[in-house]
Formats: structure tokens, C-alpha cells, sequence
């Protein structure tokens, strides 16, 4: 009898300790959940148009560098108010005047040139019936080399294009996991996490380079925006309950 109930005793102390080393996490279930990433796009046409252009000159000293730039600035605006460019839709983007080098290679030195005053102008055309007069106004001027940098198109509607676009991909993120939940002989339960990606806008960003002012009666520049896309991204896990219900 002795032999037994000490055989007993071992087998439970055994018993116990096995259980005092299982983690406290061993004892719960791991819940089941469903996650599924979904996207959604709208297309549409854009109403607005930015580029950037610069006027910049050169002078022995900084001061007369500057003074020649600010005479082109002034002459750009006159053209942009004249072609319906407001002028808070042409503002200075940066200005730096530097000093200008150039390598002398019989002397093996750097030889100072004088300054040159950069401005560099952003342009907003809120009218795509505009554009091409902006454009051919800034090529008209004479403004800095004569260039029209990043020209790209956009929506006034953004924000409310791109709430649109968030509100699809969420629906269609739960409507693809109840789906899941139905197919495994479940139903589908409540949103456990929603992660929102930055929204992707594809539009073209073109470059159009001005050699020399259009002819005098020429008809203006025309360019074509095109139709763009906003496209968003979500993520989603869902809990799934199986068809007992638990």
C-alpha cells in the first residue's frame, strides 16, 4: 500500500509541476479573425495647373544683379496679369543671389565672374482655358531662360474625391471578409483593426521647354491635362465567428 500511494504522490507532484511551467498565455484561445486589404479609385478631371518658371540675371556686384532681376519679376507679372493669372497665384517660390566662378584652366584657378539673382516663380492656373496664355506670357517676358518646369494638373475636389475613394475601400474591405466568413461556415463579427495608406494620386508630371517667344498672332500654347487617378488603400481584420455562434 505504501508502494502505491507513493507511486500516486510522484505522478501528481509531476503533475503539478508541469502545469506551474505552461506559460498563463497557454490557457486562452487565440481568437479567430479574418484580415483583408482592399483598395478603391476614382478618376477624374482635373480644374487646376501648376508649373514653375525663373528669372535670374548677372551682375559684376550683387546689387545690380538684383535690381536686373526684379526688372524681369516685374515684366513677368504685368504678362500673367494680362493673360488672367492673379498675383496671388505667382509667388516667389525661393531667391538666392549667389556669387558666379569660373575655372580658369591656364591659371589652374577659380576666377570670380560676378553675382547672379535667382527667382524662381510658382504658378497656379485655376482656369485650364488659361494655361496656354500663361505659358506663352511667360515665354513672352523673357523670363530667366525661358523654361515652364513641372507642369502638373490637379483637382480642386481633392479632399472630397479622396474621402470618397477612403469610403469604398472600407465597404469593400467588409464586403469581401463577410464573404471569407460565409464561405468557412461562419458569419463575420466586429472590426478589431483598420489601417489607412496614403492615398496614391497618378498624374503625369510633364516638363515643356520654350526655346523663343511665339509669333505675333499665333495661336496660344495648347496642352492637355488628361483624366488622373486617386487610388486608396485599407487594411482590415475582422473577428470571425463560427456557425455555433462561439
Amino acid at each position: 500500500m505504501k508502494g502505491h500511494s507513493g507511486f500516486r504522490k510522484v505522478t501528481i507532484m509531476v503533475l503539478a509541476l508541469l502545469c506551474c511551467s505552461l506559460p498563463a498565455t497557454s490557457l486562452h484561445a487565440v481568437e479567430s479573425g479574418i484580415s483583408v486589404s482592399a483598395s478603391s479609385a476614382v478618376t477624374y478631371d482635373p480644374d487646376t495647373a501648376e508649373f514653375t518658371t525663373t528669372v535670374e540675371s548677372t551682375g559684376k556686384d550683387a546689387a545690380r544683379a538684383a535690381a536686373a532681376t526684379a526688372a524681369l519679376w516685374s515684366e513677368l507679372q504685368q504678362a500673367l496679369r494680362k493673360a488672367g493669372v492673379s498675383a496671388a497665384d505667382a509667388s516667389s517660390a525661393s531667391y538666392t543671389v549667389s556669387p558666379e566662378w569660373e575655372w580658369n584652366r591656364s591659371t589652374g584657378k577659380r576666377e570670380f565672374r560676378g553675382y547672379k539673382a535667382r527667382h524662381v516663380v510658382r504658378v497656379v492656373v485655376r482656369d485650364l482655358g488659361k494655361l496656354g496664355g500663361a505659358i506663352d506670357a511667360v515665354v513672352g517676358a523673357g523670363a530667366g531662360t525661358g523654361t515652364v518646369d513641372g507642369l502638373r494638373y490637379f483637382s480642386s475636389r481633392f479632399e472630397s474625391l479622396r474621402l470618397q475613394a477612403l469610403a469604398d475601400a472600407v465597404r469593400s474591405a467588409r464586403r469581401d471578409a463577410e464573404v471569407i466568413a460565409r464561405a468557412a461556415g461562419g458569419k463575420l463579427g466586429a472590426l478589431q483593426e483598420l489601417q489607412y495608406g496614403q492615398p496614391q494620386n497618378d498624374f503625369p508630371v510633364m516638363r515643356a521647354v520654350m526655346a523663343e517667344a511665339a509669333p505675333a498672332g499665333a495661336p496660344p500654347t495648347d496642352v492637355q491635362p488628361g483624366e488622373q487617378k486617386l487610388t486608396v488603400s485599407v487594411s482590415s481584420r475582422w473577428q470571425y465567428l463560427s456557425g455555433s455562434g462561439k
